[in-house]
């Protein structure tokens, strides 16, 4: 059930692990997907904008979920990497104790206080209460948002994409029955949507559960690995906080962004609301890509072998560069009739709604391979255990989207929205990718540094300090 990657041709581990990761990415979003189909078509625009209206806000706190599961998962890659099984499972036992204390205080802060975030964003008034209803049913579910990304990050650092993707599959195929079972038969509006979404993403963290419990031979715990022990803790925080934070960050430029936007209108929120949908389709390559690096650049840090580092990243980022044309091509032969997908045609102003959306999108499209370069660099600096720096590019893209909303959006209107997030991007990328290259020179310092203290007479006992500082932050230890 676990695969090695420190082994073989990086374009080819890559490409395979990429293709595994991005379906389950695509059933993920297809969650997404369904729930906009069904209320922009059955619902109408105003309830696609209500639902969209809480994108931002949403981003800002599932994506906090997700990024501290993604960073819990790294020290698990990097002992897989290097042999230390033990060590292994003492750090997935610590990560479920931090995730249950996580999604404890984060359900009950969100719930208290998502009414006043609608209001501080200026949500329409005529939206207003189906925002909220939305909002806080998919806020009430951040316990199995947490029990779902923690059980598939653990699986994709110990080598296997395949098993995250089994119960998305479920759980797409469960959240499209209960969308129609909920609007369709109970009526229930906007809430059902939402509904839909936490018990099918339940539904498959519980079932990921129990067939990794009887698997995953490899993760079976003694007694002490399953103890609490604050010092494996502190190191998982080092790593997952960075990374829950850095979406975050990321997410209250959009936040600002979506505030600037929902001045302009519903007809606006509507249409950036069907434009995001399908880039966010689009983008599953872009992220199933990052989730690779992420597990790639552990693995082979854990195992030392550094000069895979280097090359793994300029193969994933050719592979970023072909989809982005292919994708560019797409969106401009087919973008109205990619957003109509969300919207009906029979609605007054469908096809103004039409128009900026895929106007959006286009915008959008046409600066793919740079986020490519966010996903692929960022990930693989994670995975070399520099989340810190990856935290320092999603503070670029908040000031970006932040400047594009407070004061582009005010003076050029729903164009300048639209090129909000390429300008996040590019600006990313300008940090990103020098330190990316800085990540690998000081691995390799660091690896030579060790490799002389081993042979030292001296012994590791008396160059302990020396090593550690040096190594910042231990890429293993």
């Amino acid at each position: 059930m676990t695969k090695d990657l420190t082994q073989g041709s990086p374009m080819r581990l890559i490409l395979g692990f990429t293709l595994s990761t991005l379906l389950g990415l695509l059933f993920q979003q297809l969650y997404n997907v369904v729930d906009t189909m069904i209320v922009g078509k059955l619902l109408g625009s105003q309830a696609l904008a209500a639902v969209g209206s809480t994108g931002s806000v949403n981003f800002l706190v599932i994506g906090f979920c997700t990024g501290v599961c993604s960073g819990f998962a790294i020290p698990v890659a990097q002992r897989m990497g290097s042999g230390e099984h033990s060590k292994m499972r003492q750090c997935v036992a610590n990560a479920a104790w931090l995730s249950a204390g996580f999604a404890l205080v984060l359900t009950a802060a969100t719930a208290l206080l998502c009414r006043t975030i609608l209001v501080l964003m200026k949500t329409p008034a005529d939206i207003f209460q189906d925002a909220y209803l939305y909002i806080f049913i998919i806020f009430l579910g951040i316990p199995a948002t947490f029990l779902y990304n923690l059980l598939a990050g653990v699986a994709r650092s110990l080598g296997d994409s395949r098993t995250p993707v089994y119960f998305l599959a479920l759980s797409s195929v469960l959240n499209i029955a209960l969308d129609a079972g909920f609007i369709l038969l109970f009526h229930t509006g906007v809430a059902g949507a939402a509904l839909a979404t936490v018990i099918s993403q339940l539904v498959s963290g519980v079932a990921c559960f129990f067939y990794m419990r009887k698997k995953f031979p490899i993760l079976h715990m003694s007694r002490t690995e399953r103890a609490f022990d604050p010092h494996t803790a502190k190191v998982l925080c080092r790593m997952g906080l960075p990374m829950g934070l850095q979406y975050s960050i990321t997410a209250i430029g959009s936040i600002v962004l979506q505030s600037a936007v929902n001045t302009l209108g519903s007809t606006a929120v509507a249409s950036v609301t069907a434009g995001q949908k399908v880039s966010l389709f689009f983008c599953c390559p872009f992220d199933a890509m990052g989730a690779t690096m992420a597990t790639y650049c552990g693995q082979n840090v854990g195992a030392m072998k550094l000069d895979r580092l280097a090359r793994g990243v300029r193969d994933c980022a050719l592979l970023g560069l072909v989809y982005s044309l292919l994708a560019l091509g797409i969106a401009a032969l087919f973008a109205p009739q990619l957003v109509m997908l969300f919207l009906d045609a029979r609605e007054p102003g469908a096809v103004q709604v039409t128009d900026l959306a895929a106007r959006f999108l286009l915008i959008n499209t046409a600066f793919y391979f740079p986020l490519s370069l966010v996903n692929i660099v960022r990930f693989s600096i994670q995975g070399m255990g520099f989340s810190t720096l990856a935290l320092l590019a999603g503070v670029l893209e908040m000031l970006a989207r932040t400047g594009v909303g407070q004061f582009l959006v005010p003076a050029f209107g729903y164009t300048a929205a639209c090129f909000a997030s390429p300008a996040a991007w590019i600006c990313a990328d300008l940090f990103l990718i020098p330190a990316c290259a800085g990540c690998v020179n000081h691995l390799r310092k660091v690896y030579m540094v060790q490799k002389t203290l081993t042979k030292s007479p001296r012994g590791e006992q008396g160059d302990f300090r020396e090593k550690r500082r040096l190594t910042s932050p231990p890429p293993v230890r």
